[in-house]
């Protein structure tokens, strides 16, 4: 595992995230994270730590209303998030990591469209509300 640095757009909120080196992330295809381009890194959250922002923290959520939507109120970017299918941790936003190339993640798609159907009674994936 290695440390990664990340955060929003205007640097309000700013975290670390313990990581493998190799990083797999999943692309969902649900209606959030197919308009934003969330790539979802999922961590415990013993490996998750916010340095600051706190503040700067919004919450939106909907449909079952399980999941947590964090945004930064000041630029408006998702960074991370509390995701429904892993509620006891986080799904951090591959492109909000700092120095992390696309080109070197391995991008699985989850079908976020069809949760109940995808990850119904498991925790073993990314997305969905």
């Amino acid at each position: 595992m290695i440390t990664r640095t990340g955060g929003c757009h205007c640097g309000q909120v700013r975290f670390e995230v313990d990581s493998p080196e190799r990083v797999r992330v999943w692309d969902c295809n649900c209606s959030v994270c197919s308009k934003v381009g969330f790539l979802h890194l999922i961590v415990s959250k013993v490996n998750f730590r916010l340095l600051t922002g706190a503040d700067a923290l919004t919450t939106y959520q909907f449909n079952t209303g399980t999941a947590r939507h964090l945004f930064c109120a000041v630029c408006g970017v998702k960074s991370f998030y509390v995701p429904r299918s892993h509620p006891d941790g986080y799904s951090v936003n591959a492109r909000c990591l700092d120095d992390v190339e696309i080109a070197d993640l391995v991008i699985e798609p989850a079908d976020g469209r069809n949760w109940e159907a995808q990850f119904g009674g498991g925790a073993n994936k990314a997305g969905g509300d």
